[in-house]
């Protein structure tokens, strides 16, 4: 799945849809990976699955990243995901 991450944001959350890509904020700075360890930490609260079942696979130290998600079908992670993304 791919995500745009916007570090510094005033709170962590799911924007919405840019394109293909989920658009995510986080209050978190880009150093030292902290960015990415506060979109592993919201995505596993949110989708309810551990924070070691999702991973990096790309862009670690870009703000477009590709993330993979273990324990959760496709199908399901479209609907948890649509329905965060619209505020459902």
């Amino acid at each position: 799945m791919s995500i745009k991450v916007v570090p510094g944001a005033s709170q962590d959350r799911i924007v919405g849809w840019l394109g293909e890509a989920l658009k995510i904020r986080v209050r978190a700075q880009p150093e030292k990976g902290k960015a990415n360890t506060a979109v592993i930490a919201l995505l596993a609260d949110l989708l309810k699955v551990p924070a070691g079942s999702i991973n990096v696979a790309s862009g670690k130290t870009s703000k477009t990243k590709i993330i993979e998600i273990r324990g959760i079908s496709d199908a399901e992670l479209q609907i948890k995901l649509g329905c965060l993304a619209s505020g459902i």
